[in-house]
């Protein structure tokens, strides 16, 4: 997989469950605080689209995580 695959599985992770924690609806509900971090997930996901800038990348290729092509390149 690549960097930008692994960015996109680990975000979706994180808002899923910061909304599971953070809605009060939810049986895994611990605080509505959670719901900031899910914000947060938003907002970098949003600079990223715009900047190309996104902390994760930066740590995910340090870890050897190989850059990809197109994202449908094995289609």
């Amino acid at each position: 997989m690549t960097v930008e695959r692994y960015i996109r599985i680990i975000a979706g992770l994180f808002i899923m469950v910061s909304l599971a924690l953070g809605v009060q609806g939810s049986p895994l509900f611990v605080s509505p605080w959670f719901l900031a971090f899910t914000a947060f997930v938003g907002a970098n996901l949003f600079q990223f689209g715009f900047t190309n800038f996104c902390p994760l990348a930066i740590v995910l290729k340090k870890l050897g995580v190989k850059e990809g092509g197109a994202s449908c390149s094995t289609c």
